[in-house]
């Protein structure tokens, strides 16, 4: 309410994106975040599925934005095309608005004609010698021509924290330094490893189909420094097998470091066959570490940031979504003749739990997917956005918008095959892919 047009408008909690809607609705540009890849996946579906009013803008009509009469401004616009294009117009100078004339209370309680016993003809005549009047806004002209939808943003996940690294944390510990307030030489779960172990014996580990779970038989601490836990479960053919449990930092990333020293040490002898990696959030380096280690099989389980947020959110979250694995994205990249190349996205290629298969699955499940073409190996710039998904999952937004569409643009962007583009100074190209759960992976390819 506080806000002109233009102005940034900043939600750190945003939903379902209510503050951006109203914020993109307003002409006012905005920042919104959360926590919950559910509220992200859908205030990301709701912005991108709406339509706006498009409202006359002053830098397009300045002399009307001068103009003090309703029937003057409706007037000039009936007969005025538009100027200038919306997207070329400075939007900081506001909307033309709607006007209505006010006289101030000030200037009637202190007018020195105004006396008892006058008629309210001579009380009006009296305020008019000595008003003072000002000018209301009320909203802005609606331009019936035009439609508007979400102007270009993107959702960007970057690592919500920093820690130290684990080839620093080996170091520390070997020089007797503390470690994020970890006791020095303890070995097995923290109190937060044991929160963690507690609820993956309730929930086992979920992939994106129902019904394909990794559900512990057995799940106890295990006193390593990079394992915390071991369990056994069964597939399902009864072939028994055993499971180690490693859980990234309350308060950091998990990197490819992490998962090369929790792998050496599940490889020593113990005869683990898999390899749960637990994390909040996973710096993109690790989906390449977890395919080096033979018939250790890596997991990547990304961890609901509601385990973060004590019990009593906990009661509200159903089990099914706490421990997450989303499949590693099958990618084609193709030179084309003038140097170019096009990204191709087949599927996803996603572990069964359940009989310990990797499974290609189509793109179905894929809600969108962006490419940074460009990738210096710190953030991740949406420079390409695609969407994918059963039947069409923006069709609304197309019905919605009552006007002709250009059906090859629209194809290019509800596409499995990106539009080609230039080879990247930097030598990387990075690929992300959001499932409907708002789950998301990043491969980075060099090229």
């Amino acid at each position: 309410m506080t806000t002109d047009p233009g102005d940034l408008v900043l939600d750190p909690t945003c939903g379902s994106g209510t503050t951006a809607y109203v914020a993109e609705q307003w002409g006012r540009r905005w920042i919104t975040c959360d926590t919950s890849r559910v509220a992200l996946a859908l205030a990301r579906t709701r912005l991108m599925a709406a339509k706006f009013l498009c409202y006359y803008l002053a830098d397009e009509y300045p002399k009307t934005a001068q103009m003090a009469a309703d029937d003057e401004i409706k007037d000039h616009l009936r007969k005025t095309p538009p100027a200038v294009d919306c997207s070329a117009a400075d939007i900081r100078k506001g909307f033309v608005y709607k006007r209505v004339p006010h006289v101030t209370l000030k200037s009637i309680a202190n007018n020195p004609d105004i006396r008892e016993g006058m008629t309210r003809q001579q009380i009006d005549a009296a305020i008019a010698r000595h008003a003072e009047m000002e000018t209301l806004f009320d909203q802005p002209y609606e331009d019936a021509k035009r439609v508007r939808v979400c102007g270009p943003f993107s959702v960007e996940s970057l690592s919500p924290h920093r820690t130290i690294s684990a080839d620093e944390k080996k170091q520390r510990a070997e020089e007797g330094l503390p470690d994020s307030g970890r006791p020095l030489k303890v070995y097995g779960p923290d109190n937060f490893g044991h929160m963690i172990l507690d609820n993956l014996r309730k929930a086992g580990v979920q992939n994106a189909r129902k019904g394909q779970r990794l559900q512990f038989d057995t799940l106890d601490p295990y006193a390593g420094e990079w394992i915390h836990g071991q369990g056994t479960y069964a597939e399902k053919d009864g072939t028994r097998k055993r499971a180690a449990i490693s859980i990234g930092p309350e308060h950091g990333t998990v990197g490819a470091a992490l998962v090369k020293e929790a792998a050496k040490e599940a490889v020593k002898g113990v005869g683990f066959d898999v390899l749960v990696v637990c994390g909040f959030a996973f710096d993109p380096s690790v989906s390449e570490e977890a395919k080096r280690y033979g018939n250790l099989t890596v997991l990547p389980a990304k961890m609901n940031p509601d385990l973060a947020m004590g019990d009593e959110l906990l009661k509200k979250t159903g089990a099914g979504n706490l421990f997450m694995i989303f499949g590693e994205p099958d990618v084609k990249i193709t030179s084309r003749k003038g140097g170019q190349i096009t990204v191709e996205i087949k599927g996803l290629d996603v572990y069964d739990p359940t009989t310990g298969q990797i499974r290609s699955d189509s793109t179905d499940d894929i809600a969108c997917w962006f490419i940074d073409t460009d990738y210096d190996g710190e953030s991740f710039f949406v420079r390409h956005a695609y969407f994918t998904g059963a039947g069409d999952p923006y069709d609304k937004l197309k019905r919605a918008l009552r006007a002709d569409i250009d059906e090859a643009a629209w194809t290019s962007l509800y596409s499995t095959v990106s539009r080609p583009f230039d080879k990247p100074e930097g030598g990387k190209i990075a690929v992300k892919v959001i499932n409907h759960y708002g789950d998301e992976v990043l491969q980075v390819f060099e090229v």
